[in-house]
This record gives structure tokens, sequence and C-alpha cells, in this order.
């Protein structure tokens, strides 16, 4: 891999597109052909509840992909909500029906009880009261998510909270359809005043979602608290919901580690890591890179609002840390924090992903001095905890050095993950001194 390797634009960092409407265009999308083809009805179907949509193969997972469905009953509609049954004929539980999509089916509710449009928000009330009653995230932080889609049972709907504004994600027609009644509801639990939604345009067009009718509020950006440090989330250059949440405990416990230290944060986006080690941790000495010039332009302006001193280096990550490894620099704490660089199931993009994972571990570590602290992370889903793992210990192995492991972490507890889909938990930070 050469010194000018660049962030691939598929990356978690990679600026998503957005659309304004006025509020209240919510039509249903044009038809188009269906992703899954109808089978014939099997005998005795005419008694189960309508509308209806059969599995071929038992499965608890909440995404149902075209080879899993069996039959559907022709009453079932874009975006409806429908019974699930099994391939023996029983009530399996409740999901939003899409034929038109990549994932035709997505299972709300397990069980053979009623499921109705009602119970959605008995849903969101549990999601909300896990972050405000059991959480009390609003004591340490207003900035927190508070629906993160399958990890709280309600799949293809993501919601941030930023002071009074909600960052939303669409990832499904059913949510879709369904937003307004659930935004009014957020509205009301969480005192917000104004939304951002988003739907990316990949999504978009397979989901018929029509782009041009994504009704935001004109919100530029807002200033937000997290212990104690100030942030500015820009909604119209920032990622995904416009800041990070995932990684606020992580961002926490560098502190402990940076008391007089020399720092470096590589992909430091706005500049959370690079913040709290100066701040919380009393670093003597942060250095903060990336590539995404609007994100370092970003940083500053959160630099500034908290009058914090931190070495911004507009730069690729990669080719900053050859240069420390040429000059024979080192630190005290190291922190990788790169895009999502496996994104696909294919197994080039696989290898491709876990080349670039390594490059920038055996450099990260190539410039921790011995002893010193590297923070390592990962937010590919499809790579699991286990292969991060081995691949750090490659890359550390790989350039004469050993890892003394000190913990294992994740995201934050506002991001719960369900039994049924472990890919949720895609945050992975390996915490290690270096030998």
């Amino acid at each position: 891999m050469n010194d000018g390797y660049q962030r691939p634009p598929s990356s978690r960092y990679a600026p998503r597109p957005r659309a304004g409407a006025p509020a209240g265009a919510w039509s249903r999308p044009a038809a188009r052909p269906p992703g899954i083809r109808p089978k014939q009805a099997p005998e005795g179907s005419e008694h189960w509840p309508k509308p209806w949509v059969q599995l071929k193969t038992f499965s608890y997972a909440p995404a149902i992909y075209p080879a899993m469905v069996g039959a559907v009953s022709p009453d079932a509609q874009p975006g409806g909500l429908v019974n699930v049954m099994d391939k023996n004929g029983r009530l399996f539980g409740h999901g939003l029906f899409n034929p038109l999509a990549r994932v035709p089916l997505r299972v709300i509710h397990h069980g053979d009880d009623a499921f109705l449009e009602a119970d959605f928000l008995a849903l969101i009330d549990r999601a909300v009261d896990l972050r405000l009653k059991v959480l009390d995230l609003p004591a340490q932080t207003d900035a927190f998510r508070v629906i993160h889609s399958d990890g709280d049972g309600l799949s293809g709907l993501v919601v941030d909270k930023f002071a009074d504004v909600l960052s939303v994600q669409v990832h499904s027609l059913g949510i879709w359809q369904r937003l307004p009644k659930f935004l009014d509801h957020l509205r009301a639990r969480l005192g917000t005043t104004k939304t951002v939604i988003e739907v990316d345009h990949p999504v978009a067009k397979h989901e018929s979602i029509r782009v041009a009718e994504v009704p935001s509020d004109e919100v530029r950006n807002v200033k937000i608290r997290e212990h104690g440090i100030r942030y500015e989330v820009n909604f119209a250059t920032g990622h995904k919901t416009g800041f990070f949440c995932d990684q606020r405990e992580n961002r926490r416990a560098i502190a402990r580690w940076c008391p007089d230290a020399t720092v470096l944060d590589l992909c430091c986006y706005t500049g959370g890591f690079a913040l709290a080690a100066k701040l919380l941790g009393k670093a003597a000495e942060v250095t903060a890179v990336d590539l995404d010039e609007n994100a370092i332009a970003q940083a500053k302006r959160n630099a500034n609002l908290n009058q914090a001193r931190v070495d911004w280096v507009h730069c690729d990550a990669y080719s900053y840390a050859r240069q420390m490894r040429k000059d024979g620099k080192k630190f005290d704490v190291v922190i990788l924090d790169p895009p999502k660089l496996i994104d696909g199931r294919d197994e080039a993009v696989f290898a491709e992903g876990m080349l670039k994972y390594e490059d920038l571990n055996s450099l990260g570590m190539v410039i921790t001095k011995p002893g010193g602290l590297l923070a390592t992370c990962s937010c590919s889903g499809q790579l699991g905890s286990g292969e991060f793992e081995q691949m750090a210990i490659r890359s550390a192995h790989r350039v004469g050095r050993k890892l003394q492991f000190l913990d294992r972490t994740g995201a934050g507890p506002d991001h719960p993950v369900m039994s049924n889909c472990l890919e949720s938990r895609y945050l992975k930070v390996l915490w290690a001194r270096v030998w």
C-alpha cells in the first residue's frame, strides 16, 4: 500500500447528500418491478390472518431477504404491516413488507400475540425510557442515540438527539410511511423542536422512497455538550446523523491515559478523541489528523469553543504515520479510528479492507512508545471482534511488536444489540499497551 492511499468515497466519513422539501410531502412512492417473485399460496392459507407473508425457512433475524420469503397474500401492500407465518403455517410474528426492497420483510415483533399500529409507539416509548430513565443520559450529555434500529426492535430507523434537534436516518419504506406519527411522539417525549431527516440515495432507490420529498427542517448546525466538552454538529457537512455518539464512553475512557502525555489521533473526524484527551485527560500535546477538509475545519471550531490547543493536521492518516515513522517520532498514546474499511460481504472487498486495517495498525504501533497505549477501532460490521483482534496481533508481530491487551469495548449502551441481530455490534475498540 503506497503513501498516497486515499480514503475510499464510500467510507464512514464520506459526505452523504441530503435533500429538503416542504413539511407534509409524504406521498407513496411510484411502484417498480418487485424484488421477490410471487409463489403459490399453500393449502389452508385462506384461513390465515391477512395480510400475510410466509417464511420459507426458520429465522429469528429481523432482516428477511428474498430467498427466505415464501408465498405472499395478494393484499400485502408495500410498506404495510403484515402477519408473518412460519413454513408450517403458524403465526410467527409481524413485520413491515416491501416487495420492491432488497430486504422485503423486516420483522418487528416475534410471537403469536397481536401487534397493531399503535404498538409501534410502545416500542418507541421502550427505547426512550431506556435512554431517559434507565441510563439517565441527559445527566451527562444532550447528544445520544434514541433509536438504534434493530437494537431497539425498530428495523430501518435510526434517531439521534442533538440538543433540541432530532437527526433521523430512514432505511425502510414502512418506517418512512409512519415517520410523521413517530416524530410527533418523539418530540413530545424528548422536548425537541427541529428535525433533520436523511435517506441515502441507494436506500431511497431500493425502497422506492422519493428523496426529493424528504421534509427536513432548515437546520445547519447545533451545539451540544458531552462530558463537559462542547461540540458543534454540522448537518450540512457532517456524516451519518451528524456526530458519532457511539464513541462517547470511549472518548471518556481515553482520558485516564493522557495526563502529561503526547497523543496522536489518526482519523480524528471533528476532534472527539483529541479534545477529550486534551480537556479531560490533560494531555501535554495532542496532534489530530484527518483527510477530510470539512472535518478538520469543524474540529478547529470545536477546539475554539473549548479554548483548547490541538495541532490539527489536514493529511492522509497513512501518509502522516509513515512520515512520523521516517522521522523517528513516537507518541505516548495513539488512537486509530478509521472509516469503515470493509463495506461489503464480497471476499475481495473483505481482503482489501483487512490489508488496510493491518497497514494502519502496523504504522500506529511503530510510532507508539514502548509501554504506550494504542486504542484501535473498527466500525466495519462485517468484521467480527475475534477477527479484529487477530488482525491487531498480526499487525504487531509484522513489525516486531507485542500487545498487552487491557480492554475490549464498543459502542455505548444507547446503541443496544439484540440477540437475534448481533451484526448491530459493529463498533469494536481494542485497548493495548505496545511493547
